[in-house]
């Protein structure tokens, strides 16, 4: 009963653990945008990000019931497997942080307890229609719908506001940016701290210090509430940089549309208890918010890998907490290995970020990336495409020798 008690407290740790690196690893989400317009100063952002991340946490327990009863067979699961599935997931955490990326915390989660779960249980403990229709399916639709709504709601903004004064109407923006990111982290708050709140309480009913199908209970809302929280203050500026200025360029206008937008699809799936990516909602949205304003473009090389990390999460999660299963099976000695590899591999990785610091003080200098080049379509299209007036001219004046050249052949008379 011991060595049980002690393996169910690391889980619990390693738990709020992995709620620290949602916290700042999803900062951007709520404030990027906000501190890419200079609508608030970092700290400040981060600041107010982090409290209502904890206001958040109390207001629904409904997706920490989707990730404790609904997702895997609690019958087969055992509190070495839910620590192997957080090791895969704060792993990815670290490693998409490291370079910048805007991954899903949530499927780096939810794929780290499939993982762990197939590999101690089998593919039957995975209940297939959950992971259908309140993961994937959402996955799909959160940043297409997200975008979409963006898009549009940007052009509404600048054809509403197009003859109003210009600083007044920048100002005014500013501060509904503010109001909707403040909804956007208290929207992550109600969706991402439940997470963490469904795998301990998950924990709890294996180590059968819970009945089966119980909610959360107080002790464990308030410190996934905590931890969620001082990570987001922490701040996760390497991402917060990405979605703030590597993705697109943003007025504030397409900012306070981007994060209204993806505020109303976060909180509308936490109601009904999808567990959603707000990673992937917000940076939908942003992406729509850019399409949204005339000149706007989206830089589709972050964009795309951006992509690539959103389609290796799961199942890069998945498969080192498959393997880290399978290195716990071997007794007390297998799971003090798993241990000492999560803590040094995470040192590791701090240890690199420190060869180049991103913090408050320069989240901002971030240089605009060239042109990319350009695609088929694009090329297509400049071929066809006469040129401006005066280019052929001048083209042709560039070809005729100047008189004074030693280069022109002497004029003959006849």
């Amino acid at each position: 009963m011991e060595s049980f008690s002690l393996i169910l407290a690391i889980v619990v740790v390693t738990a709020l653990a992995f709620d620290f690196t949602n916290g700042f690893h999803d900062t951007a989400n709520a404030m990027a945008t906000t501190i890419s317009t200079g609508a608030l100063r970092p700290k400040v952002a981060v600041a107010m990000s982090a409290v209502l991340n904890l206001v958040g946490a109390f207001l629904s327990v409904e997706v920490a019931n989707t990730i404790s009863k609904g997702l895997v067979d609690e019958a087969g699961i055992r509190p070495e497997v839910i620590f192997a599935a957080l090791v895969g997931a704060i792993l990815w955490n670290l490693l998409t942080w490291l370079v910048g990326l805007p991954s899903s915390s949530s499927h780096a989660l939810m794929g780290g307890l499939i993982g762990a779960t197939v590999a101690s249980a089998g593919f039957g403990a995975v209940h297939g229609d959950v992971l259908v229709t309140k993961v994937l399916i959402p996955a799909i639709a959160a940043p297409l719908v997200a975008g979409l709504a963006a898009m549009f709601a940007t052009r509404l903004t600048y054809r509403l506001g197009k003859k109003a004064d210009g600083k007044a109407s920048e100002k005014g923006y500013r501060a509904g940016q503010i109001a909707s990111a403040g909804l956007v982290s208290l929207a992550h708050g109600t969706n991402d701290a439940q997470k963490t709140m469904g795998i301990i309480t998950l924990a709890l009913v294996a180590g059968g210090v819970l009945a089966p199908d119980s909610d959360p209970p107080l002790w464990v809302i308030v410190s996934a509430g905590v931890a969620i929280a001082l990570g987001t203050y922490l701040g996760g500026w390497r991402i917060i940089r990405t979605m703030g200025k590597g993705l697109t360029d943003l007025q504030p206008q397409q900012g306070f549309a981007a994060q209204t937008s993806a505020a109303t699809v976060i909180l509308a799936s936490s109601h009904l208890g999808f567990s959603l990516s707000t990673t992937h909602s917000v940076s939908g949205a942003v992406m729509g918010a850019g399409l949204g304003r005339k000149g706007g473009v989206v830089r589709w090389s972050t964009a795309t890998r951006m992509f690539v990390a959103w389609g290796l999460t799961l199942p890069a999660a998945a498969f080192v907490a498959a393997v880290a299963e399978w290195i716990c099976g071997f007794g007390s000695w297998g799971t003090a290995v798993v241990a000492v590899f999560l803590v040094s591999s995470s040192f590791a990785i701090w240890k690199i970020s420190r060869r180049e610091i991103v913090d408050h003080t320069n989240v901002n200098d971030h240089e605009v990336p060239g042109e990319e080049p350009a695609g088929v379509v694009t090329q297509a299209m400049a071929a066809v495409t006469p040129p401006p007036a005066g280019t052929v001219n001048e083209e042709l004046a560039a070809t005729i020798p100047a008189p004074n050249d030693p280069a022109t052949p002497a004029k003959t008379t006849v």
